[in-house]
């Protein structure tokens, strides 16, 4: 399958690697504005890299990776769909909902796919995390926390970190938002830099985020408590422990490590999108559920004013 990456920065490049390792994948080409970047690609990789899209397009990709800033997404993403290619575009979707919309519309339109790179979604540990989850869940807390990032510049927190765990909620509990609230604070620079997001799903499930760039180390974990259990997720060992009811009896909690294989969650992305393309199947995350993400900004941004 012919394939390509637009954008060459941390992601893109990381989407660059993983296509050339796939069997049955020719990445024809990248793009990105910076010849420095393009040069690093070709000499590492050697492949074609060009200054626009229009040149990618002339080489007729099947599909493509979009790895470019949030503010530029909508303007790639659509021309991309609009020639019939399909796409895997970097979490968030687009920089506002109507943005969202006119993708997903496009989408539509051209019959092409569009899957929105939530990557969590593919992490081992949230999979066997959900594999768990019954009809008793009563709550879900995450933390995502890191130290401030400088290549992120267009967006904060909660669009950047946030998004991932806006998206795992809908898929842990399989229900969308009800209730939504946040508060932020901007300490560093322009954009907000720390923030606890609540939620109560339509199904009743209670929900937490906090999140933010001002801790010195990083940490990506679920917790989840249930009727029946409290499961542990640690999204960078990609480990689930499991803890059951106390035991009167014993006046103990009996623990269970669950077996969890460890792989490399873009590459799983990507396999799975691939595969989405050439079995003609809805792709794992739709552009309705980026688009739904793009919503809880909406809801979120309006109560931060």
């Amino acid at each position: 399958m012919k394939v390509g990456v637009v954008g060459l920065g941390r992601m893109g490049g990381i989407h660059l690697r993983n296509y050339t390792e796939m069997p049955g994948v020719e990445v024809v080409g990248v793009v990105d504005p910076v010849e420095q970047a393009r040069k690093a690609a070709e000499e590492r990789f050697g492949i074609p890299a060009f200054a626009t899209l229009d040149e990618l397009l002339a080489l007729k990709p099947v599909a493509v990776s979009v790895c470019v800033p949030t503010f530029l997404h909508h303007e790639a993403g659509m021309r991309l769909l609009e020639n019939g290619v399909n796409i895997v575009i970097e979490k968030p979707l687009a920089s506002t909902s109507a943005e969202g919309e006119a993708l997903v519309a496009m989408a539509r339109d051209k019959g092409a796919a569009l899957m929105v790179g939530h990557v969590e979604r593919f992490n081992p540990a949230v999979e066997r995390l959900k594999s768990l989850l019954g009809d008793d869940l009563i709550s879900v807390n995450i933390e995502r926390v890191s130290p401030y990032p400088v290549r992120i510049q267009d967006v904060g927190v909660i669009k950047d970190l946030g998004s991932h765990d806006l998206d795992l909620l809908r898929y842990l509990t399989g229900s969308d938002f009800a209730d939504l609230h946040a508060v932020a604070s901007a300490t560093f620079g322009e954009h907000e830099d720390s923030a606890v997001i609540t939620a109560k799903m339509e199904s009743g499930v209670l929900a937490q985020i906090t999140t933010n760039w001002v801790t010195p180390y990083r940490v990506r974990k679920i917790t989840a408590a249930c009727k029946s259990r409290f499961i542990v997720a640690d999204l960078i060992a990609q480990s689930v422990t499991e803890y059951s009811p106390f035991s009167e009896e014993h006046k103990n909690y009996s623990v269970r490590e669950w077996p969890v294989i460890a792989r490399e969650t873009i590459k799983e992305e990507l396999t799975q999108f691939l595969k989405a393309v050439t079995e003609h199947t809805p792709t794992p995350i739709t552009g309705e559920d980026g688009l739904e993400v793009l919503k809880a900004f909406d809801r979120i941004f309006a109560g931060l004013k």
